[in-house]
């Protein structure tokens, strides 16, 4: 039997589950999560082999209608970038229609990709005999391929999805090793462990200006030694990372490396800096320098 391969990127609006699906499709978090809008910040490549057929996903940060900043405007770019050049797009949403999908809407236009809709969040509808009449008020919306409803969060219709997705993948050969799930460096993937942590711990209390650099890195044979700097955008921002007497950064600390040792296999030592650099958010330069380019 022939084998297939392709590139689906998963679009969608902030938290509707496009890194929780992500993260259940490879069966390994690889695309950190929070209830905070914005998590994803940059484009997550993960790669699921099975049998004949590479899925090659690309998790993008949520489409919003903000763009006041320039974060904002490379969120977006990093998003909308992601409809070319693809095989199939999957157009993650809630049970229910908002502007940010209006908005979504008419930046596919008369897109000649493949798009599926996928209805995430359907175990939280109560009454399962509103699904269909939505699930065909979305697809007088736009020529969907497919609308498939799913629960990312514990993996209802997951497979049927897969199955859905390899009818509109090309017959090639594989891409990428079939033991490969990411194409992002070990070091992308500790700044974002430290991030999600940030992100979880502080909640609402937040700057949304903060993001994190891998300072240093060291592999050895019993230890990994990492560096890390989160920076925020004022002194007052530093003081809630930071928190009363240090117990901020080092709660932060102590959650992130429990999940850097699961993932790099051995003991970490972790240290952590905060540091404050102005308006970062809103510099294209500092952006690129941070690591968004």
């Amino acid at each position: 039997m022939s084998k297939k391969c392709g590139y689906i990127t998963i679009i969608g609006r902030p938290n509707v589950g496009k890194s929780t699906l992500l993260n259940y499709l490879l069966g390994q978090k690889i695309s950190i999560t929070s209830k905070k809008p914005q998590t994803t910040r940059h484009q997550i490549l993960g790669i699921k082999t099975e049998a004949d057929v590479q899925m090659v996903f690309i998790d993008t940060p949520g489409i919003h209608t903000q763009n006041k900043k320039a974060l904002n405007r490379y969120l977006n770019k990093a998003a909308l970038t992601s409809l070319h050049d693809v095989d199939v797009v999957l157009w993650v949403i809630e049970p229910r229609w908002s502007d940010d999908e209006d908005f979504i809407l008419k930046k596919l236009g008369n897109l000649a990709t493949p798009v599926i809709l996928v209805l995430n969040k359907v175990d939280r509808i109560q009454d399962k005999n509103k699904l269909l009449p939505m699930m065909q008020m979305f697809k007088d919306k736009f020529p969907f391929r497919d609308v498939v409803p799913i629960s990312a969060e514990t993996g209802d219709n997951v497979a049927l999805l897969c199955q859905v997705i390899s009818q509109y993948l090309p017959e090639q050969e594989f891409i990428f090793d079939e033991d490969q799930l990411t194409d992002k460096s070990t070091r992308f993937l500790i700044a974002e462990i430290i991030r999600e942590k940030l992100m979880r711990y502080l909640g609402e209390e937040l700057p949304y200006a903060t993001t994190v650099q891998i300072d240093a890195f060291k592999e050895e044979a019993a230890i990994n030694d990492i560096s890390a700097t989160i920076f925020v955008e004022r002194t007052s921002q530093k003081a809630i990372v930071i928190g009363e007497a240090g117990a901020g950064l080092k709660k932060i600390g102590t959650d992130a490396r429990r999940d850097l040792e699961q993932l790099l296999g051995k003991k970490v030592m972790l240290r952590l800096w905060v540091k404050v650099k102005s308006n970062w958010a809103d510099d294209d330069a500092a952006l690129k320098s941070l690591g968004y380019n």
